[in-house]
């Protein structure tokens, strides 16, 4: 009896206690951050991988735009080319802008303006509401949050190639025929659309924050849009202007003047490389390189943010 009063009691099992860093916690057993950003190089292959997705979406955009009215997609056409004719009879008829070209050349210079600048202006104002516009799709679903902002400006570009249609018949009209030149076409709506995508991205991410930028944007796409040269040639309207030779340089070189004038020069006969600045090509590239990778960087920093508060 005594031999058992004198015997210990066994140590009685205690809880270990919490483990107080969560990181290390949620290491040990596999677990990862919902939406953590991925490294550059994991965030390209994602995005490769939801092509499909982007593509799809994109189409899906570009048929639901006008599903509710009744001309349906021809006001894919007919939005570009009613701005044409109100330009044509502010600027071109009532303003005199068309010195310094040719009567039978500033339909075709006019239109094609329209079209390509209405291309980045689109995918701009769509970028601005890709995040903010979509959040019941990007807090449910788990993707690379990239694939909105490209797909609309994806979205854009399809809708300017269907319009393309209707600038080959105002060429042919106007006694601009095709020829190889043409084939200029594509590298400079190809460069045109990565600079597009880099402003839909950087728009984007500054849009999923701020959504009043989405009423600022069209003032300031307006006045960029007067400032490109889209009814008027920028050097025959500054000739005799007293304007320092650097807001000149500015004017032309701006990408929006550039890739405007690089598909007017591929598609009109009378178009010649006398209208455009040195080094145009360059400066294409140059703007779209830029655009693109800043664009695309800037927007992958705040990956893991988008949809969150």
């Amino acid at each position: 009896m005594s031999q058992a009063l004198d015997t210990p009691p066994a140590a009685s099992a205690r809880p270990e206690p919490p483990e107080t860093d969560l990181a290390a916690l949620a290491a040990r057993h596999g677990l990862t951050v919902s939406g953590a950003r991925p490294s550059l190089g994991a965030y390209v292959r994602q995005l490769w991988g939801r092509r499909h997705f982007i593509l799809a979406f994109s189409q899906a955009k570009l048929t639901a735009q006008y599903s509710k009215a009744k001309l349906g997609q021809l006001w894919q056409v007919a939005t570009p080319l009613l701005n044409a004719a109100v330009y044509f009879f502010i600027f071109g008829l009532l303003l005199g802008a068309r010195r310094g070209i040719p009567s039978d050349v500033y339909v075709p210079f006019l239109v094609t303006g329209v079209f390509v600048f209405t291309f980045t202006q689109s995918s701009v104002l769509a970028g601005v509401r890709a995040i903010s516009g979509n959040l019941g799709l990007v807090r449910a679903l788990h993707f690379p949050r990239a694939s909105l902002p490209i797909s609309f400006a994806l979205q854009q570009l399809q809708q300017l190639l269907f319009s393309m249609i209707v600038l080959v018949v105002v060429m042919i009209g106007f006694r601009s025929y095709p020829d190889a030149s043409w084939l200029l076409v594509i590298p400079a709506l190809t460069l045109q659309f990565v600079f597009n995508t880099g402003l839909a991205l950087i728009f984007a991410r500054m849009g999923s924050k701020t959504p009043d930028l989405a009423q600022l944007m069209p003032f300031v796409l307006r006045t960029w849009m007067y400032a490109s040269g889209v009814m008027f040639s920028i050097p025959a309207m500054l000739e005799d202007k007293n304007v320092p030779a650097w807001l000149a340089d500015v004017l032309q070189w701006n990408p929006a003047a550039i890739y405007m004038d690089l598909v007017r020069f591929a598609l009109i006969d009378k178009y010649d490389s006398s209208y455009l600045p040195p080094h145009v090509w360059a400066f294409a590239f140059g703007w779209a390189v830029l655009a693109g990778v800043v664009g695309f960087v800037y927007f992958w920093k705040a990956e893991e943010r988008y949809g969150r508060g």
